[in-house]
């Protein structure tokens, strides 16, 4: 099982949770406060909705590669680093209520993607392993668009490596 992630941030979850359930033919597969996720067969497609602001359009939070493995994600890092792009892990990481292996890499126009397997689930939206500080889903510092502001020579996954962000992307 592989498929692709789509994560939004929406104003209106309740409303989104409406308008996507009615689009893919699906109910959400898991709900929590500001969260929803719909895990699609046809085609193969994890929507997450992340309750933003209010008043706000919806965004691109984040995009992703779900994969069934902790093997396909190391796999996918080696292939990532040997590729020449500069990575970002973590391991047994709550995010989105999920516990999580993941590796982040930044894209030329600045978005995150990851590619991660879902170990078990959560209880909390989540915060990135042994950071007090970060959360992940977007909600942090880390994960603003200016990051390249702080050194313009690195990229954003090596900005927020070096700053010490554990969130990823």
């Amino acid at each position: 099982m592989s498929r692709v992630q789509l994560a939004l941030r929406v104003a209106d979850l309740e409303g989104s949770i409406a308008f996507y359930s009615k689009l893919l033919g699906a109910e959400p597969a898991k709900r929590r406060e500001g969260y929803a996720n719909f895990a699609v067969a046809e085609p193969p497609l994890k929507l997450v909705l992340i309750e933003g602001g209010a008043g706000e359009e919806t965004r691109l939070d984040h995009l992703g590669v779900e994969v069934a493995t902790v093997e396909e994600v190391t796999a996918a890092t080696g292939r990532l680093k040997e590729s020449g792009l500069a990575t970002f892990e973590e391991n047994d990481t709550s995010c989105c209520y999920a516990l999580q292996d993941k590796v982040w890499v930044t894209a030329p126009g600045n978005e995150s993607w990851e590619v991660y397997v879902v170990k078990a689930d959560a209880g909390t939206l989540g915060r990135s392993a042994g950071t007090a500080a970060a959360t992940c889903c977007g909600t942090t510092a880390c994960r603003t668009p200016d990051d390249r502001s702080v050194d313009p020579s690195r990229s954003p996954a090596e900005t927020k490596a070096a700053a010490g962000c554990a969130c990823g992307g």
